[in-house]
């Protein structure tokens, strides 16, 4: 992951996102040298998630770091463990005030869905405005063609204000190698990743979306849906950083909300998982 020179961690959080038996607590590995412990986020149809506060661990390289990238060395314990990500937020002098919130857990057959609610009306064409949406995905294989125009099915729906923003979320993006098998089905929106375009095929899709062009002038409310039609991917992660300082809910168990309100200065930063 990339942080400015003078970035002060505020929180990071580690995830596992795993299938079949067992459950997230009973998985492990090593985070930089340490042993990981993750909490359950819960399971449907086999596929679960698992998060770990590691904000000791990665403070201790960031704060007071020269800045730039950062590299942290992940392993894993069992095969049925597709992968990882790493949130990491953090404050910087030359950053706005942004609220960025994760919302962790699994996906609901029926659909997720979350909202952020602005004190003051949001202004998309300011100068410097920033509305980015990233998601975690595991178990998610979507045919051996990135390229082809639609894959298998197996892909998940993102509507941001009731306007469609992908409909082909998913794939096996970071694998880390093109055999996209059981325990090598992930795709985490990445620091070093494109942004999508709206309503992209499935090579352009790496679950990175900049979502200011769904915003209207005005608006105090950003809703988002997630649905996975097919029931055979986990939408475990739902990262946003958006300028302002805005209210978090959800409507439906699953994800959680864990919310880091823009009251200082925040800025974010994803980790590519990377296996064994």
């Amino acid at each position: 992951m990339n942080a400015p020179v003078g970035a002060v961690v505020q929180a990071a959080f580690l995830y596992t996102s795993a299938f079949g038996n067992g459950t997230p607590s009973t998985f492990g590995g090593l985070f930089n040298g340490n042993p990981v412990s993750y909490t359950n986020l819960g399971i449907n149809s086999g596929l679960q998630a698992g998060r770990m506060d590691v904000t000791s661990i990665v403070s201790t390289v960031i704060n007071g770091g020269a800045g730039g990238a950062y590299n942290f060395a992940y392993t894993e314990s069992s095969g049925n463990q597709d992968g990882g990500a790493l949130v990491v937020v953090y404050s910087n002098v030359g950053l706005p005030t942004t609220t960025v919130a994760i919302m962790d857990g699994f996906s609901a057959s029926t659909g997720d869905n979350a909202f952020l609610s602005f004190a003051n009306p949001l202004n998309p064409a300011a100068a410097g405005f920033r509305a980015e949406m990233r998601l975690g995905i595991g178990f998610s294989f979507d045919g051996t063609d990135p390229n082809a125009p639609t894959g298998t099915g197996q892909v998940s729906q993102i509507t941001v204000n009731g306007s469609p923003l992908s409909n082909v979320a998913g794939h096996c993006d970071d694998a880390v190698d093109a055999s996209c098998t059981n325990g090598n089905l992930i795709t985490v929106g990445d620091d070093a990743d494109p942004f999508a375009a709206i309503l992209p095929l499935i090579a352009g899709d790496h679950e990175k979306y900049d979502i200011r062009t769904l915003l209207n002038f005005g608006d105090t409310l950003i809703s988002i849906n997630t649905l996975n039609p097919s029931q055979d991917d986990n939408i475990f992660l739902a990262v946003f950083a958006v300028t302002g300082e805005a209210q978090v809910t959800t409507t439906t168990p699953e994800p959680v909300s864990i919310a880091l309100f823009g009251t200082g200065l925040l800025g974010l930063g994803l980790l590519r998982r990377r296996r064994r």
